[in-house]
């Protein structure tokens, strides 16, 4: 839903520092990788010591090198299957840094588990989510269905993690990480249908 509704509008705001950094002679794999590493580092930073209103801002502050990045490759002519693949792994890099990094705080000093085994559940099931669909495509068929997209996760869970940081009860996490678990369980029967639909027509 995020994709469909917002990317448009967030390409274009970040065109012009897509841009500069062209001139400055940077290479859209060059922001992937240092986008990663910022994500990481605002993660597993931040979130273990219960710091997460900054560990939101700083992730979601690098998380936006995942469009920037695809935007200096079109505006440079340097799209490749490489930087398509580089930019997907990582993705998976950044997504795990930051439900990890609850389920250390959890499972820590946070003391509380079921929150943690939550977190846990969001990054095993999210990383299904994405194996899916390129498992998919692997054998030559498509998954491109589901409730939960990688963005509508991410966002979902820095905007709820941020606002625990500034007081907001606990218990949104709680649902949001329910929600979010559940919703990627949902996504993963859904593209595992679909490639069943698909692999029974080809036979």
């Amino acid at each position: 839903m995020l994709n469909r509704f917002a990317r448009a509008f967030v390409t274009k705001l970040l065109t012009p520092l897509a841009r500069l950094f062209l001139k400055l002679g940077l290479s859209p794999d060059v922001v992937t990788i240092v986008g990663t590493i910022g994500v990481c580092v605002g993660a597993l930073g931040f979130y273990p010591r219960h710091e997460f209103f900054w560990g939101s801002i700083v992730v979601s502050v690098f998380a936006l090198s995942d469009t920037i990045d695809g935007v200096m490759a079109r505006l440079s002519d340097r799209s490749s299957k490489w930087g398509a693949y580089l930019d997907s792994t990582l993705d998976r890099v950044g997504d795990s840094a930051v439900f990890g990094g609850l389920v250390l705080w959890y499972a820590g000093d946070g003391g509380t588990p079921y929150l943690a085994a939550l977190a846990l559940a969001c990054l095993i099931l999210g990383s299904v989510v994405s194996y899916s669909k390129a498992r998919a495509e692997g054998l030559g068929m498509t998954a491109n269905v589901g409730i939960a997209e990688r963005a509508d996760r991410l966002v979902a869970v820095l905007i709820a993690t941020g606002l625990v940081g500034l007081g907001v009860p606990e218990v949104l996490l709680t649902v949001v990480l329910s929600l979010l678990a559940l919703a990627s369980l949902i996504t993963v029967i859904q593209r595992m249908l679909e490639v069943r639909r698909q692999a029974f027509e080809i036979a």
